[in-house]
């Protein structure tokens, strides 16, 4: 499907799209912190995070959005009550004991990540999770983040369905309070990482 919007062109990205959404987020999140604190050899990080961004996008639960001419892209899952995203441990019932030995030495941060994500991950009832999303650097601050965002919160609020995600950053954290999340509970702080923002934004009627 394709939305016309005053900021970007938004459409659901299918299988052929896959190598554009992963770019996209690269770029994104090439200064973000978590990822600088995920995958430390800069040599090594674009790679990485295409890794992990294709593990999100073919997710079972997962959907894929591109927006504009591959200026912002978003990856969506829908979660059944109980339902583990993910990130979760390796201790999880039915979890693997390692992560993807591609990541290498990142392997255990990810490991780690994931057990203190997990912990804090609301499970009680159905809900969107937003692993990631992001905008191009030539394109932030035009409006097609809002217009991502918007796009897909409508029909979560025609469904009943509440959102979840960790943000990563302070400026990250002002923009989904903006469109409606609100902190849950205090942030997460990694041992010698950056703190990340869990945030919960119920359907509106």
């Amino acid at each position: 499907m394709t939305t016309n919007t005053p900021y970007a062109l938004l459409r659901a990205a299918g299988g052929a799209d896959e190598q554009a959404v992963v770019d996209v987020l690269i770029e994104a999140f090439a200064d973000d912190p978590l990822v600088h604190w995920l995958f430390r050899e800069a040599g090594e990080r674009g790679r990485l995070q295409s890794h992990f961004y294709r593990s999100l996008i073919t997710h079972p639960a997962g959907e894929a959005y591109l927006a504009g001419r591959r200026e912002g892209a978003s990856v969506w899952l829908t979660l059944a009550a109980g339902q583990a995203p993910p990130e979760d441990p390796p201790d999880a019932p039915g979890a693997e004991p390692d992560p993807d030995p591609v990541f290498g030495a990142s392997g255990a941060r990810l490991r780690d990540l994931g057990r203190v994500l997990a912990r804090r991950h609301p499970g009680r009832e159905a809900h969107l999770y937003l692993p990631c999303m992001g905008v191009v650097g030539g394109r932030q601050g035009a409006g097609i983040g809002s217009a991502m965002l918007r796009h897909r919160l409508e029909r979560a609020d025609a469904d009943g369905l509440a959102a979840y995600l960790e943000a990563s950053s302070p400026r990250s954290r002002a923009f989904y309070t903006r469109h409606g999340f609100e902190d849950l509970g205090e942030p997460v702080r990694l041992a010698d990482g950056p703190p990340l923002w869990p945030m919960w934004r119920r359907p509106r009627g």
